[in-house]
């Protein structure tokens, strides 16, 4: 499917009265007779758009992949969607980070729990050892 708005240089959100004055520019006899059929019919046109947003989101995930066409299909028909490489990382490599981490974290707690536990349980034991030797050190002085 070719990408009309594309081809005649204007917006998706043009009006009728823009569109039709791109169409009457139109050097291409064909491009014109099917901006015409698609364009002239409200309905027509609507279902057109929806194609459209499908096809560029279409084009926008191949390009967050990093798919292009070959260098044959350069130029053509098929290439209208098609955008260039997109080198952001995308939402699921970024989540995916996000949980390596995370579980990073989580195994470096577990390892040093156990050493922590064993530490925490010495200073409780002498905190609580001092507490009774001073309870006791007042109760016998007395």
């Amino acid at each position: 499917m070719r990408d009309l708005y594309q081809r005649l240089s204007v917006s998706p959100q043009a009006s009728d009265e823009e569109l039709q004055q791109a169409v009457a520019r139109c050097p291409n006899s064909a491009l014109r007779q099917d901006a015409e059929a698609v364009f002239a019919v409200e309905k027509r046109r609507k279902d057109y758009d929806q194609a459209h947003a499908t096809l560029n989101d279409i084009g926008q995930l191949r390009a967050r992949l990093g798919l292009t066409h070959g260098a044959h299909w350069q130029g053509d028909v098929a290439n209208d969607f098609s955008r260039l490489p997109d080198q952001t990382a995308s939402r699921h490599d970024e989540l995916v980070d996000r949980v390596s981490h995370a579980v990073g974290l989580h195994n470096r707690w577990r390892g040093l729990r156990g050493a922590g536990l064993l530490i925490a349980t010495f200073i409780i034991g002498t905190g609580v050892g001092i507490a009774v030797g001073i309870a006791l050190s007042q109760t016998l002085g007395t």
